[in-house]
C-alpha cells in the first residue's frame, strides 16, 4: 500500500512542468509525430523550441529521460483529481468521472497519442521495446493511478461499490474506449456520432454506474427472484 503510494507520488511529480517545459514538450511531441522517436534528438528539440542543449539536459536529464517526459506530459492531459480536490457529492463525483471519460477520448483519438502508440506498437518486437514501456509505465499505468484515486474515493463514499479495483477500472476503461482506439490504430474514421465524446463519455459513466452503482446488489436480488 505505502509502495504503490510513493509510486503515484512520483508519477504525479513528474507531470508538474513549468509553462516553459511545456511548450518544450510540446514541440517534442510535434517532432515525435512528424519524424518518429528518431527525429527526437537534443538538437533538434532545442532548434524546434528556441532553447539550449544544455536546458535540455538540466529539466529532462539524457534522451530516455525526456522520451519519459514527453510520455508523461501526453498522460497528463487526461485530467484527474488529486487527493485534494475528491469530491464529496454524487453528482460531483459522477461529473468529475465523465470528465475524465471524455479526457481519455479526446486525448487518445488526437494525432499525438495515435502516432505515440503506433510507434510503440511498430517497436514490440524488438529486444529495445523501450517507447513501449514507457507507454505503458508513464502513459496507461499512471492514468490508471490516478482514476484510482478518485475510484477509490466514490466507493468509500459509498457512491459505487467494487471489490477489485483494478477490475473495476478495467470495466470503466474499457466502456469508455471500447473499439474506438484500436479501430483508429488502423486507420479507421470515426463517424459524427462517435464522434461527439461529451455523448459517449456521459454513455460509459451511465453503463458503469449500472454495474457498480449503490444499488447494484438490490438490482442483482430482484433479477434473481
Amino acid at each position: 500500500m505505502v509502495q504503490a503510494a510513493l509510486k503515484k507520488a512520483d508519477t504525479e511529480s513528474l507531470a508538474n512542468f513549468t509553462p516553459r517545459q511545456n511548450a518544450v514538450l510540446e514541440k517534442a511531441l510535434g517532432l515525435l509525430v512528424k519524424g518518429g522517436d528518431r527525429a527526437l534528438t537534443t538538437a533538434r528539440i532545442a532548434r524546434a523550441a528556441n532553447c539550449s542543449k544544455e536546458s535540455l539536459y538540466k529539466w529532462f536529464g539524457d534522451r530516455d529521460g525526456l522520451l519519459a517526459a514527453v510520455v508523461t506530459y501526453q498522460a497528463s492531459k487526461v485530467r484527474a483529481p488529486g487527493s485534494g480536490q475528491l469530491p464529496e457529492t454524487a453528482e460531483a463525483f459522477r461529473a468529475q468521472l465523465t470528465g475524465f471519460a471524455f479526457d481519455l477520448l479526446s486525448v487518445l483519438s488526437g494525432d499525438v497519442s495515435l502516432a505515440l502508440n503506433r510507434l510503440a506498437i511498430g517497436q514490440a518486437s524488438k529486444d529495445d521495446a523501450q517507447l513501449g514501456r514507457l507507454v505503458l509505465e508513464r502513459g496507461r499505468k499512471v492514468i490508471g493511478l490516478r482514476a484510482g484515486t478518485l475510484l477509490e474515493a466514490g466507493r468509500q463514499r459509498k457512491f459505487i461499490q467494487y471489490d477489485d479495483q483494478q477490475a473495476a477500472f478495467r470495466t470503466l476503461y474499457g466502456l469508455i474506449i471500447r473499439d474506438f482506439h484500436v479501430r483508429q490504430l488502423l486507420g479507421d474514421a470515426l463517424d459524427a456520432r462517435e464522434s461527439d465524446f461529451e455523448t459517449q463519455a456521459s454513455s460509459a459513466i451511465d453503463q458503469f454506474f449500472k454495474l457498480y452503482g449503490p444499488d447494484k446488489n438490490r438490482a442483482r436480488e430482484i433479477s434473481q427472484t
